[in-house]
């Protein structure tokens, strides 16, 4: 495991400084940077009307988004605590989201907690149990933009506490219930988080976010997918729009 996330470090600070972001946001230190008790402030996704419209289910360890007959597929491996994924989400997500909507994509999430073993706490396992819970209501694609917009300033912060996410899951219409509430206390999909972190570590994928379009790496050094207009060029150029 040490390797493995020396790897996912180092690939992260190379997308950091490409970024302009710190290249020490992802160390592969081990240990809390917080307490189970640290804040964030619940946010929702611009996109949420958007994805509002998406369905979602699920595929063994992924979450399939979109027209299941779409012609084309995006593949997204991801991280809850990983500040990197959060660009994504916040920047190439939204092209694909666009795309999504007019059924000319279907996206494929393998959604991992590797964080957590770098930097202490149950924060990603528990993000990805109550995402798996989401799908549940119908709420899934809105719900999993919604944690990534929240995410905490560090991710060494154990943020993602049952009471934070349900604060998160506030901001998403329809989403509160007995059921999603109970999934959310009692991590009732832990076996899902666990099948999903599998999938994740024998993917041969070493780093976060990677993102497949039919299968394939986007052209170019990678920094389009942290931009809406950017990736919708990619995504262009690859015969989707």
């Amino acid at each position: 495991m040490g390797v493995r996330s020396f790897r996912r470090a180092a690939v992260a600070a190379v997308a950091a400084t490409a970024l302009g972001l710190s290249a020490a946001a992802c160390s592969s230190g081990s240990g809390s940077g917080a307490s189970s008790q640290a804040e964030l402030t619940a946010k929702t996704s611009p996109d949420a009307a958007t994805l509002a419209k998406l369905p979602a289910k699920v595929e063994g360890a992924e979450i399939v988004v979109g027209d299941p007959d779409a012609p084309h597929t995006v593949t997204v491996y991801e991280d809850p605590r990983c500040p990197f994924c959060m660009h994504y989400e916040g920047g190439g997500a939204a092209a694909v989201a666009k795309l999504a909507a007019e059924k000319k994509v279907k996206i494929r999430y393998t959604i991992a907690s590797f964080l957590d073993a770098n930097f202490g706490g149950d924060s990603s396992k528990r993000a990805v149990n109550a995402m798996r819970a989401s799908v549940e209501q119908g709420k899934f694609p809105e719900f999993h933009a919604a944690v990534f917009a929240s995410q905490p300033a560090k991710e060494t912060d154990d943020a993602f506490t049952a009471d934070n996410l349900l604060k998160i899951a506030d901001k998403v219409p329809g989403l509160r219930s007995p059921a999603f509430d109970k999934a959310v206390r009692e991590n009732t999909y832990k076996d899902f988080v666990k099948a999903a972190e599998g999938a994740f570590e024998s993917s041969g994928v070493n780093s976060s976010p990677v993102i497949l379009i039919d299968g394939k790496k986007p052209a170019g050094d990678g920094r389009a997918i942290f931009n809406e207009e950017a990736f919708k060029k990619v995504l262009a150029d690859a015969g989707i729009s």
